[in-house]
């Protein structure tokens, strides 16, 4: 099967991803560590592509709510300090540990949800196929590029959330 290119598919592909490495954080039999390292980076490459890539072109459509994208970029912060708190944390599975984590998951499964039924909607409805598929080719290429430069790494994310 060819790989989608539409940008709506795209990010919810990630969102699924997302959901599945939650799982595996949340299991005393996973690798927790290795899919925290995945997922720090799925989250800040994918928030970066769409800040970069996604969410100005969608601004410019009238029927996409502003209030909505900006409040998406905000969610992203909020995102991304939580992940920069777990990231801290000393020692996986502590009780510590798990806190955080559930403070992550709360934080994007809400920017998920809410990024699905406003943002992402409103980009299929308005926004015709073939804009969505160059906007999914260049969300994916941003994306690439911050997965290449390891944008998950803990000192990475310090930088983002203090800027």
């Amino acid at each position: 099967m060819a790989e989608s290119q539409d940008v709506v598919e795209l990010i919810l592909q990630d969102h699924r991803r997302m959901e599945e490495l939650f799982r595996l954080m949340r299991s005393v039999e996973a690798d927790r560590a290795a899919a925290l390292e995945e997922f720090a980076d799925l989250l800040i490459a994918h928030a970066l592509a769409e800040e970069a890539k996604v969410y100005p072109a969608l601004k410019r459509y009238k029927n996409i709510d502003d209030e909505e994208v900006e409040h998406g970029e905000h969610e992203h912060d909020e995102g991304n300090q939580a992940l920069l708190a777990l990231l801290e944390v000393d020692e996986v599975g502590s009780g510590e540990w798990d806190e955080k984590l559930e403070e992550l998951v709360e934080a994007v499964t809400h920017h998920a949800d809410e990024e699905e039924r406003t943002i992402l909607n409103g980009a299929r409805e308005n926004v015709a196929m073939d804009r969505r598929a160059e906007l999914g080719a260049a969300f994916r290429e941003e994306r690439e590029r911050q997965l290449k430069a390891g944008c998950g790494a803990v000192d990475n994310v310090r930088r983002i959330v203090k800027s």
